[in-house]
């Protein structure tokens, strides 16, 4: 097993027994009624992929309330932009991790697991800095790349239209690929949240050194929003629905996703992009 499967296995079984030490118990009368199908991509230590492992921050909540209750979950590993057309295309149950937005709660129930924020991300410290999309769309020198697929709401995908208008936007399959544009020097910065370009960058050596540069500067239109998990609207039965919310909502008040997140990121990318719920 290499390194970064036994890194991913830790993380997992180390999850598990904090849901179970902090006492999370799901409601008894849980009966869920199929499995569900839920596709995963890449999100840093949120959803991490190593070969044919999956595990990370959702896989193992997931993985921790099957193992109380009926409910299973199938994983399968696609490009974000598929996961979100998947759910959108009533061709998967679930949708995480995923910010909360209008679009998609027209698509889904909403179970939020943790506060979180798209910032601007970037390695240079050198430059002026950049406090609102306004500015960004006026700094015509900088160079953006983003993940495709991503959606922090309405703001972020009018900047994406005016970016590409501009001729100034590269779209990448994940994070990872994010960070190989920037350390190419191909860009010179992206936004999502901090702990998804984080988690990317730690579990690759050879972006090791861009973690003490990285500078995270919140832009005015992205304020805190929640990110969690989306269960069809289209492809759950209100039974199912029920169940796979209230199970959920009993992982997250243990504290134990925070505490997680905790444990494995530095705590300048906590304090700029996560909030407990």
């Amino acid at each position: 097993m290499g390194k970064t499967s036994i890194r991913s296995a830790t993380r997992a079984a180390a999850f598990v027994i904090a849901v179970r030490a902090a006492g999370a118990s799901p409601p008894a009368l849980a009966n869920c009624e199929q499995p569900f199908l839920a596709p995963v991509a890449p999100t840093g230590l949120s959803v991490s992929i190593s070969g044919e492992s999956i595990s990370g921050i959702y896989p193992d909540l997931l993985r921790s309330v099957s193992a109380k209750s009926p409910c299973k979950f199938t994983f399968s590993v696609v490009p974000r932009a598929r996961q979100e057309a998947m759910f959108e295309a009533g061709k998967s149950h679930l949708l995480m991790p995923a910010v909360r937005t209008p679009r998609r709660d027209q698509l889904g129930y909403f179970v939020p697991v943790i506060g979180t924020r798209a910032t601007l991300l970037s390695i240079d410290s050198r430059r002026a800095p950049v406090r609102s999309i306004r500015d960004l769309l006026a700094r015509k020198e900088l160079r953006v790349v983003l993940v495709r697929g991503f959606d922090y709401g309405d703001a972020y995908l009018d900047m994406i239209d005016q970016l590409s208008a501009q001729g100034r936007l590269l779209l990448e399959k994940d994070a990872a690929a994010v960070a190989r544009v920037l350390d190419a020097g191909f860009a010179d910065v992206t936004l999502m949240a901090p702990t998804v370009f984080a988690g990317a960058i730690l579990e690759d050596k050879r972006f090791g050194w861009m973690m003490p540069k990285l500078r995270i500067e919140p832009l005015e239109e992205l304020p805190w929003g929640e990110s969690g998990i989306y269960i069809s609207r289209q492809t759950v039965t209100a039974s199912d629905r029920s169940a796979l919310q209230n199970l959920f909502a009993a992982a997250v008040k243990s504290g134990s996703v925070y505490e997680s997140l905790k444990r494995y990121y530095p705590a300048p990318i906590l304090a700029g992009g996560v909030r407990p719920r």
